[in-house]
């Protein structure tokens, strides 16, 4: 028999990520803990966590051909998936196959903290596309605008559009 080459492994600890701050309505930041840019090798998916700041929101969207994960594990709020809403604290999982509309909404006075996994991988081109740099530690920036041309990034990246197929 013979031996198949072994794929990547490696261990990524906190803060050592490639992280950024995300733009209104958002706010936070977004770290990548896993993708292409670790290895190569990896392209089925990417991963990493987003921290929602207070009061503050990812916008509704969908993936084009990706499927993604949610894993909440601090904070609560909601996640509307297609229009319906349905409460997030600890321990909530979302899955959103392609083309699946979401929202998640941080109604509350603390950060929401999520793990995200997007199978396909891309997702960090996109938070790189519209967020600045983030250094561990470093305080937030005051809230600062999506780069003008946010819809030729999210076109070049993960993003389908949200009009309704015919």
């Amino acid at each position: 028999m013979g031996e198949q080459a072994r794929g990547a492994a490696f261990v990524v600890q906190p803060d050592e990520g490639q992280s950024y701050w995300q733009p209104v309505p958002a706010n936070g930041y977004a770290e990548v803990l896993v993708s292409k840019r670790n290895d190569p090798s990896i392209r089925d998916l990417s991963a990493g966590i987003q921290v929602i700041a207070p009061g503050s929101h990812i916008r509704e969207h969908q993936h084009g051909t990706e499927q993604e994960l949610l894993f909440f594990f601090e904070g609560t709020g909601k996640v509307l998936v297609n229009g319906e809403e349905h409460p997030v604290q600890p321990g909530t999982m979302v899955y959103a196959g392609h083309q699946n509309a979401h929202k998640i909404i941080n109604n509350t006075s603390r950060d929401l903290k999520m793990m995200w996994v997007l199978a396909p991988g891309g997702l960090e081109d996109f938070f790189e596309g519209i967020g600045r740099p983030r250094a561990a530690g470093e305080p937030a920036p005051k809230p600062f605008a999506r780069p003008e041309n946010v819809a030729e990034i999210e076109a070049n990246t993960v993003f389908a559009s949200l009009d309704k197929p015919d």
